[in-house]
């Protein structure tokens, strides 16, 4: 890999505001007082998300009544949550994989569930919703047309928008975009089920569905706006990508691909989403090719 990489923490721009009640806990690793939390008796169905970053941390199939005062899970989604020495030196801390939100703390061998695992969790350092869980992933592939028309006939993908990120321009439009000056990359918003489709899969078909050998573009589109990005959120998403594109790089290929922190996305115009189901067409430089 010729560009030496360095993980970068996610942008503090792109999480939630937090009330001083929640910075308490979230940011500071107080703990909400026993049975006062929203959640604690909770049992619709849905999913359990970051209230700091969004990413989806828990089902509420992994919910049970722990009896302990605060929402106890059996386990979290995978590469959602994390666990780190607690600074008391005796507890295990569980924390958001993407952002570091303090969650709460994990306990084993009490043997309330198989997993025999409790992650006993605050209340206020969730959301939830209902349904199954979704989360995002930004891919810049050259043209958006064709990596968005791609990535919507992908199992799994919930959605996929054509839109600008990388760069410093709030709301560019497309023109601004094609002068090169705004730093934008055309960039595809896929929105996912992560239990449906892992993020080193779809990120697989990423590197498939485009050339991630071109520079300076893909196809005959040539400038910085076309060139193939792959941007992370969290350590295990720049982790993946490194892994994918070195075993490209085993095989031969020179890839050209970058790895860049994820910034904030603006969604295209909407003349630019669904454009080839709309025309009818398909993709001038954009099919898959298997690599893997």
């Amino acid at each position: 890999m010729n560009t030496p990489y360095v993980f970068t923490e996610i942008d503090r721009s792109l999480l939630n505001p937090l009330d001083s009640d929640e910075q308490s806990v979230i940011l500071r690793k107080g703990t909400e007082y026993p049975y006062r939390g929203i959640y604690t008796d909770y049992t619709e169905s849905g999913t359990y998300y970051c209230k700091q970053c969004n990413e989806p941390l828990y089902s509420s199939v992994a919910k049970f009544d722990a009896r302990c005062g605060w929402p106890a899970f059996d386990k979290g989604l995978p590469n959602r949550v994390a666990r780190v020495p607690d600074a008391d030196g005796i507890r295990t801390e569980i924390i958001c994989f993407t952002c570091g939100a303090h969650l709460g703390h994990v306990f084993e061998g009490e043997g309330f569930t198989p997993t025999n695992t409790r992650h006993c969790v605050n209340s206020i350092s969730m959301v939830f919703r209902p349904g199954e869980p979704v989360t995002t992933a930004l891919y810049a592939g050259g043209c958006f047309w064709g990596t968005q028309y791609l990535f919507s006939k992908k199992s799994g993908v919930r959605t996929a928008e054509s839109g600008y990120s990388g760069g410093t321009t709030e709301n560019p439009t497309y023109q601004e975009v094609l002068t090169g000056k705004t730093g934008h990359y055309e960039t595809v918003k896929v929105t996912y089920d992560p239990l449906k489709i892992t993020y080193e899969e779809l990120t697989k078909y990423f590197l498939e569905i485009h050339d991630p050998g071109q520079v300076d573009g893909q196809g005959p589109d040539i400038g910085k706006q076309y060139e193939s990005v792959i941007f992370y959120r969290s350590r295990d998403q720049f982790d993946t990508a490194l892994k994918l594109i070195r075993r490209l790089e085993t095989g031969g290929m020179k890839v050209a691909t970058r790895v860049l922190p994820q910034k904030m996305f603006y969604r295209a115009e909407s003349y630019h989403q669904d454009y080839y189901r709309k025309k009818g067409t398909l993709p001038y430089c954009h099919y898959w090719t298997k690599r893997f």
